[in-house]
């Protein structure tokens, strides 16, 4: 590492090679980070952390692992404790989705879906949360969706359900820790421009969806990084007027918000 970095604190980024991943290292190298960058592909990962160096000369540690694997986060974990590294900002961002109707995609792919979007996240944070508190300063953000707090319709069938966890994880988790210094929110992101619609092969379906439901990968950073310095942290962030709209709709009327996910959900859900 080099000298003049030293003394800046760590963030580890999973899903760190595009998307809204890419954006919090960046946003975060930004504010005085050296960046951890766990991802799957290491030469997306090398270009990021090529990016991160050239415009904030900061540095970055590169550790390529699939949390579909079960030993992921103790790999993880083995490489920080090796290089000394103690993180103080966790932004556990990784995730995909599952297209179609529950029956059809064989176990395994449900398995491995579970393994990455709630277990490897809840363990992940489980071996650094301890860190966080006895030095008395922390971060963590778990990037759920507003897919948790609105009605889904058919298809992708335990997307909404994972983020609802992550919704739920994180409130409580938020709650333990008012008083340790480590502060929690799940960020609640509507459509998002990434590649993450391409991955799981709904690009045509989503691109029938009026421009006013996307949102900039940069504004949804810089809302989670700036609800995170608050005087108080909310446990659940909302980027985006629009989507704070839907959320108190589902609230306040409903049986509205369901009939509209009924309706609507060809538009970005594939069912087969």
């Amino acid at each position: 590492m080099n000298d003049h970095t030293e003394n800046k604190p760590w963030a580890l980024v999973t899903g760190a090679s595009a998307g809204i991943g890419t954006e919090f290292c960046k946003q975060l190298a930004a504010k005085g980070y050296r960046l951890v960058l766990v991802a799957r592909r290491e030469d997306r990962l090398l270009d990021v952390a090529n990016e991160l160096r050239q415009a904030h000369n900061t540095d970055s540690l590169i550790i390529t692992a699939d949390l579909a694997r079960k030993d992921a986060c103790e790999h993880i974990m083995e490489r920080l404790d090796t290089q000394g590294v103690e993180i103080e900002y966790l932004v556990n961002n990784a995730g995909y989705g599952v297209p179609g109707n529950f029956h059809v995609p064989d176990w395994q792919t449900h398995a491995d879906f579970i393994q990455v979007m709630m277990t490897a996240v809840c363990e992940l944070t489980r071996h650094l949360l301890p860190g966080m508190q006895q030095r008395g300063k922390g971060f963590i953000i778990n990037v759920a969706s507003v897919a948790g707090l609105v009605p889904t319709g058919p298809g992708h069938t335990l997307y909404g359900a994972s983020k609802s966890f992550l919704i739920r994880f994180s409130e409580t988790l938020a709650m333990e820790n008012s008083k340790t210094g480590v502060r929690v929110t799940a960020l609640c992101p509507g459509f998002t421009y990434s590649e993450f619609h391409d991955v799981v092969g709904t690009r045509e379906i989503i691109s029938q969806l009026p421009d006013y439901l996307w949102l900039e990968a940069r504004d949804v950073v810089a809302d989670a990084l700036k609800a995170m310095t608050a005087d108080k942290v909310k446990p659940v962030v909302i980027p985006g007027r629009q989507y704070k709209f839907m959320v108190f709709t589902n609230r306040y009327l409903p049986w509205l918000a369901r009939i509209i996910a009924r309706r609507n959900a060809k538009y970005f859900r594939k069912t087969d």
